[in-house]
């Protein structure tokens, strides 16, 4: 049986409506993270389409010593629950170790665990024992198949709020690939489902000491994802991405993405009433 995860306002899966998480990759200042986050509101709100801001704390797997990872737990972890509170939006973040959960819990309605990360039990089961929704990336190195292992990790400490994010899998060095079966099979464990459509056209360390990306394939992948079954969508976004601090190559401008957002619903109200 399909199972629903409720965060704030925003509920996840079964026959939910398609909901997005986005937001910068990372928290480059209060007043920026706070721009990105009010027009997000505006245009999901617009739309009719939930939504949770997204903004990491602290980049922690940067390519290169020198690469700006965010403002750190403390003050990041300041302005999310400022944007949680003054704009009344669920707010995600990546968690890197055990050490940070106890502090991120008090804030983050969805811990992410980042792809790279997957299989590290301790850091999966402490998220899970805070009792707060945990989303996992699968990692480029991992089947689809192989999540069913993070579940039940999750499941034993008998939280049943899971979320699974595709992200792409490693093709050769410096690419990755879309598997859609991906979606397919890992709804079959019956918790929602997400495509990352920005990381998946991300080329890790493409460019020597910092990761590069093609955004132009985003808007179609997320459609075929759409197409899948995905629950959800999750795109990093920018003003400017040529100026952002980290992974601009593969974020979308703020600025399109509404009309990104648009086909993707039309493609999930398609979708739907071909199946009624």
């Amino acid at each position: 049986m399909a199972k629903e995860v409720t965060v704030g306002n925003v509920t996840m899966g079964a026959d939910e409506e398609l909901f997005l998480i986005a937001g910068p990759c990372v928290i480059e200042s209060e007043a920026s993270a706070f721009r990105h986050a009010k027009a997000l509101k505006a245009m999901t709100a617009k739309l009719g389409m939930p939504f949770v801001f997204k903004a990491s704390y602290d980049k922690a797997n940067r390519t290169s010593i020198r690469s700006y990872r965010g403002p750190g737990i403390k003050k990041g972890l300041a302005v999310l629950q400022k944007i949680k509170d003054e704009l009344g939006l669920p707010v995600l973040s990546d968690v890197h170790c055990r050490e940070e959960l106890k502090k991120a819990a008090k804030v983050l309605d969805i811990i992410q665990i980042p792809a790279f990360l997957c299989r590290q039990t301790d850091l999966i089961v402490a998220a899970a024992e805070t009792g707060k929704a945990v989303n996992v990336k699968k990692g480029q190195f991992l089947a689809p198949w192989d999540m069913q292992h993070v579940i039940k990790k999750i499941e034993s400490t008998g939280n049943r709020k899971v979320i699974l994010t595709e992200r792409g899998i490693s093709f050769g060095y410096n690419n990755l690939v879309s598997d859609f079966r991906s979606l397919l099979i890992m709804k079959q464990y019956g918790y929602p489902v997400v495509y990352d459509a920005t990381h998946s056209v991300q080329a890790p360390s493409g460019k020597g000491d910092k990761s590069g990306g093609d955004s132009c394939f985003v808007p179609y992948l997320a459609s075929a994802a759409v197409t899948c079954g995905a629950d959800g969508i999750f795109v990093e976004v920018h003003e400017d991405p040529d100026k952002a601090l980290s992974d601009g190559p593969n974020m979308i401008r703020l600025g399109d993405l509404e009309c990104v957002l648009q086909r993707l619903l039309r493609i999930k109200q398609a979708c739907t009433a071909e199946s009624e």
